[in-house]
């Protein structure tokens, strides 16, 4: 895996991983508006396993917010969230907050380069993998990069809160 240097037009995302100086690849791919799941788009579009992508959500969790890294092609297990970070009951997070709180869209979310730094929890399987995706910061932009380094730079600890479909 190449380390790239900024793309033009670069997110708080790129930047981030530019300034901590983390091998990564850049994916760009021609996002369709009427998509149903960014996740699954994107992985189409790249023509990687589902299991190897990875969405951002945000949860509260007692009433505090966190974020949630997990397979597109798993939905986030609530209960075992909570459990992770020692709560008690989670609940998504409404979708104009965690725009309001990340910087980001919806479906560009990106786990790096949050306008507040959230306690991150990554689903477990991504270790697994020699190198995962998650998005780069926006829509039809996705970052290639080791899963050490997407924990260790996003702080996260790592738990089984995935829940297969």
């Amino acid at each position: 895996m190449a380390k790239r240097t900024k793309p033009s037009g670069g997110t708080p995302a790129t930047l981030a991983l530019e300034q901590a100086g983390v091998p990564h690849t850049i994916h760009a791919y021609e996002h369709d508006p009427a998509a149903a799941s960014y996740g699954e788009e994107a992985a189409r579009a790249m023509g990687v396993p589902e299991e190897r992508v990875f969405k951002t959500l945000l949860a509260e969790i007692d009433g505090t917010l966190h974020v949630a890294v997990v397979p597109v092609s798993a939905q986030l297990d609530l209960k075992a969230l909570a459990a992770a970070v020692r709560g008690k009951r989670g609940q998504m997070a409404d979708p104009a907050v965690a725009e309001r709180v990340t910087g980001y869209v919806v479906g560009g979310i990106s786990p790096l380069g949050q306008k507040r730094r959230l306690a991150t929890v990554v689903d477990e399987s991504a270790l697994g993998h020699e190198t995962v995706f998650a998005s780069a910061g926006r829509r039809g932009l996705e970052m290639e990069l080791a899963p050490a380094d997407l924990v260790r730079l996003t702080g996260a600890v790592t738990a089984s809160v995935a829940r297969r479909r």
